[in-house]
């Protein structure tokens, strides 16, 4: 395939971990998962640009705390592909950011994988599938599943990807003032359970058969986050958040991943309105935003 010489913009998802199940700390200092990833309905857009060198920008809300050097998985996706294939990482990539940042909801992972396909396909490369996915269980473990999208079970540090089915399902998100670190949760993880058994974790058969069914009062039943209580420790404010969305009408409510942004299951589009008005009302969250999975992972738009 050849180059291109005009921009290719990729659309890529936010997730929802519907189950987050953490095994001890393994010696790698890195976490056993059983994550039953799906992907939702806020996007994030990532255009790439032939430049003379690497370069990142960034628009949208909270973009000024998006970081624009070579920290940014959107510039090491670009650099690690264009190592492989032996050649220079001249790209300007631009993130229109949608996602929630540092918010549990994966949106610099989604960003990264974004950058890759963004960058194979401006630069003509082809990369095979497998490969794409390689790269992206090195920028991170989140990173494969914002390529894939719709729902999987990620295993190992939650790189390693099975698809499972997932009927339809609606969603608000209240998006707290400020980020949570994930490693910082993981830690806090760590201290909590410091004194326990932390069993070995597994996907819940329960979960996965509510999430195949579409039935959102089963799939309410069946959610758990095994760092929920690492991030309400480090942020005990999201446990007034996570009231008021359950009394605003919610079937349930958890924590994001690592958080800081909670999620809430709503029956349908209406309930998600009137949950996400409040939610708005209760002063709890900065901002609400609704949503529907699963998703397509990333996409190259249309020029």
């Amino acid at each position: 395939m050849s180059a291109r010489t005009t921009g290719v913009t990729v659309r890529v998802p936010a997730k929802v971990n519907v189950q987050l199940a953490v095994g001890p700390a393994r010696p790698d200092g890195f976490h056993d998962l059983a994550n039953v990833f799906l992907a939702v309905s806020l996007f994030d857009e990532v255009t790439a640009t032939p430049a003379d060198t690497l370069t990142v920008t960034c628009a949208g809300p909270d973009a000024d705390q998006v970081p624009l050097d070579r920290t940014n998985l959107a510039a090491r996706a670009a650099e690690i592909l264009a190592a492989r294939h032996g050649i220079e990482p001249a790209v300007h990539l631009h993130i229109a950011k949608n996602i929630p940042v540092a918010g549990g909801m994966a949106g610099g992972s989604a960003d990264g994988a974004a950058a890759l396909l963004a960058c194979d396909t401006l630069w003509g490369l082809d990369t095979p599938r497998a490969e794409l996915l390689a790269i992206c269980a090195e920028l991170g473990s989140d990173v494969p599943f914002s390529l894939v999208g719709g729902a999987a079970l990620g295993t190992g540090r939650g790189e390693l990807l099975t698809p499972v089915a997932a009927g339809a399902f609606h969603w608000v998100f209240a998006v707290a003032d400020g980020g949570l670190s994930t490693p910082a949760v993981f830690r806090e993880f760590d201290r909590l359970t410091a004194d326990a058994v932390v069993p070995a974790p597994e996907a819940s058969p329960a979960l996965l058969a509510a999430l195949a069914s579409g039935d959102a009062g089963a799939l309410g039943a069946a959610l758990s986050n095994d760092l929920q209580p690492a991030a309400l420790s480090l942020r005990p404010s999201l446990a007034a958040t996570l009231a008021a969305g359950v009394e605003g009408g919610a079937l349930t409510a958890l924590v994001s991943g690592s958080g800081p942004t909670t999620a809430f299951l709503v029956a349908d589009q209406e309930a998600a309105a009137k949950v996400a008005a409040a939610l708005d009302a209760s002063g709890t969250c900065r901002a609400t935003r609704v949503a529907s999975s699963p998703a397509p992972g990333a996409t190259v738009l249309p020029s």
